[in-house]
């Protein structure tokens, strides 16, 4: 059976092995950094067009080494894949009932007779392999990677991470399948809830599941920023790393050593997350080396994010000919990082002080930098504030690493998250390195500096927005113009509430009252376009309706515009009114040859809406996002 298989909206299946999203199917292969890592064999590969017969083939090679071998489950192709979910739905059934009850049962027994259907079984395998999974490998570091590499693909499709809200969402359509995801989620330590109605429901994780499905979800999912190009950012992973930090990290330190009198001092450094743990090694030298190394290039990457959500910057790289990968850091770099790791690199000191292995001038110099902090000692620094090509321009240059690291851990401290707010380039042969505040940086530092969670947060955000303008003054008035532009509308998002929302004016003569009952605002993927679907329930002039706004990117341009369509003309009158009363700003409003009324909002709209709290967060996202042309 050659060809194409038949291609669905879902992406249940989009970091499993295997997955279709209308154009786009899942092929599985072996990286350089490593053979058999859960994060190898999940990695994605779109394709406008995959063949069965290379579907088939990920499926066997998973099955003869991969991660069917590790479940047990023997299958050469997609059909026998399906073939043994078939076979062995039984279990899977009570696996998920072990885990919600039997009230599920009967749905999820309906389930079996459809996993011929291509489009079922594709939303289906996944958290069914996963409940097989929890079953025969528990839930360890082995089983949580693999979930987490699952899970990511699910988020990062049709999926969603909200920091604000503290909630992680997956998309799965039908009830049934929504309580198949439930179960493999609870099967691995998370309990969710599945909300909706009809064929749209979707599977949420909230509280501390959230911070804990975020935190795996950082640990195992794909980069911060694809192909490590600024401009195209992964901004649900941003954040999952905002959401995530909230959890705690457990740094701990034993094994203090010498193997020689006048051999360096050496300890060994654990950083874990749950039951996801690294120990790295640390010597003391000329300076502090915290290091891991490894040939499994997928364990050295964990241990770099482990290290950055400890607040170090940490990059792999190869090291010798001997296929071996690194990640590192040295002193300044860890005095820049979370007190808990600070406080354990310290305590490695002070032991090595306490048996004379180091000299006490040494010891105090770097235990200054540790329990002090590379962080708010000093004023901000002289920043470059200039235009190009219309954008602003805000940069930090210094041919000084310990500098540049100063400097990122002072935009951390703020709240300001690296890849989404601003980024970093290290010095390098004698080059200069720099940081740079990117547009959404400045804008959310000024609504930070308004609305931070407390008032050491606002003030720094507020230093930090007040030195931007001041060099903007400086640099000209078109400069200046730009700079308070951004920081303007940064200060406006999120400014009002749409719950609660009253007001009454006239329109053509008509008077209405509108009052807003509730809103929201989620992306969606439609046909490879991203699209933002504002949804408003409100009483307009008397009558209580659900209004709905659809934004996409259109022209050479790529303007942000937004549609609605309307029957009945009063409907349309009484839609203009409630987005004139939100915004400001009057809608357009067409009659199309068939009777039925366009509604089109612009960017100034959108604009309008984004200083409403319950909106702001998912139009800057989409904005960010689909910027990028």
């Amino acid at each position: 059976m050659g060809g194409l298989l038949p291609l669905a909206a879902s992406l249940s299946l989009h970091a499993a092995l295997l997955t279709a999203d209308l154009s786009a199917l899942l092929h599985l292969r072996k990286s350089s950094g490593g053979l058999g890592s859960p994060k190898s064999e999940l990695q994605l590969h779109v394709r406008a067009r995959t063949s069965l017969e290379k579907l088939d083939e990920a499926v066997r090679w998973s099955a003869e080494g991969g991660w069917l071998k590790r479940l047990g489950v023997k299958a050469g192709s997609w059909d026998e894949l399906k073939r043994w979910a078939i076979d062995n739905w039984s279990g899977v059934v009570e696996a998920a009932v072990r885990r919600l009850g039997g009230d599920v049962q009967k749905e999820l027994n309906a389930l079996r007779g459809k996993l011929k259907d291509d489009k079922i079984a594709r939303e289906v395998v996944a958290p069914a392999l996963l409940l097989i999974q929890a079953e025969k490998l528990g839930v360890n570091e082995e089983s949580l990677r693999y979930f987490a590499a699952v899970i990511s693909g699910a988020i990062g499709g049709d999926g969603y991470v909200s920091a604000a809200e503290g909630k992680v969402g997956l998309t799965s359509g039908e009830r049934p399948i929504a309580l198949l995801w439930a179960a493999a989620l609870a099967a691995h330590g998370i309990k969710a809830e599945v909300e909706g109605a009809g064929t749209a429901f979707k599977v949420v994780a909230s509280g501390g599941d959230a911070v804990r499905l975020a935190r795996l979800y950082f640990l195992f999912g794909p980069p911060l920023l694809e192909g490590g190009d600024e401009r195209v950012i992964n901004h649900k992973l941003a954040e999952a790393v905002e959401l995530g930090a909230e959890g705690a990290l457990d740094i701990r330190w034993e094994g203090l050593r010498r193997r020689t009198e006048d051999g360096p001092v050496t300890a060994d450094l654990t950083i874990s997350e749950g039951d996801v743990a690294v120990k790295f090694n640390v010597y003391l030298r000329n300076d502090i080396l915290l290091q891991f190394i490894s040939t499994d290039r997928s364990r050295v990457e964990l241990a770099a994010r482990l290290l950055r959500h400890a607040g170090v910057n940490a990059e792999v790289k190869r090291v010798g000919e001997r296929g071996e990968w690194r990640v590192r850091a040295t002193t300044d770099r860890l005095a820049a990082g979370r007190k808990e790791l600070r406080d354990a690199v310290a305590g490695i000191v002070e032991e090595a002080l306490a048996r004379g292995w180091v000299n006490r001038e040494t010891a105090d110099r770097w235990l200054d930098k540790l329990r002090g902090g590379l962080t708010l000692k000093e004023g901000w620094p002289k920043y470059e504030v200039g235009l190009a090509e219309g954008a602003l321009v805000v940069r930090y240059h210094s041919t000084n690493p310990g500098n540049i690291e100063r400097e990122a851990q002072r935009l951390r401290a703020m709240g300001l998250v690296e890849g989404v707010h601003f980024s970093v380039r290290m010095p390098e042969g004698g080059k200069r390195g720099y940081v740079r505040i990117l547009k959404e940086g400045l804008a959310y530092a000024a609504w930070l500096s308004v609305y931070g969670k407390d008032e050491e947060q606002r003030s720094l955000a507020a230093g930090f927005v007040e030195r931007i303008l001041q060099r903007a003054k400086e640099a000209g008035d078109d400069v200046r113009k730009k700079a308070e532009e951004i920081v303007e509308e940064g200060k406006a998002r999120g400014s009002l509430r749409l719950k609660g929302f009253e007001k009454e004016f006239e329109v053509n003569g008509v008077k209405y009252k509108v009052k807003v009952i509730d809103g929201g605002a989620v992306e969606e993927d439609r046909n490879g376009r991203k699209l933002l679907r504002i949804r408003i329930t409100a009483e307009v002039g008397g009558v209580r309706s659900e209004y709905i706004i659809t934004y996409g990117r259109r022209g050479s341009d790529n303007a942000a515009v937004g549609y609605a369509y309307i029957r009945e003309e009063a409907d349309a009158e009484r839609f203009a009114a409630l987005v004139e009363a939100l915004t400001g700003k009057r809608p357009r409003m067409r009659r199309r040859s068939d009777g039925r009324i366009d509604i089109v909002c612009y960017e100034g709209h959108l604009e309008g809406f984004a200083r409403y709290a319950e909106l702001a967060e998912a139009i800057a996202r989409w904005l960010e996002e689909t910027g990028r042309r």
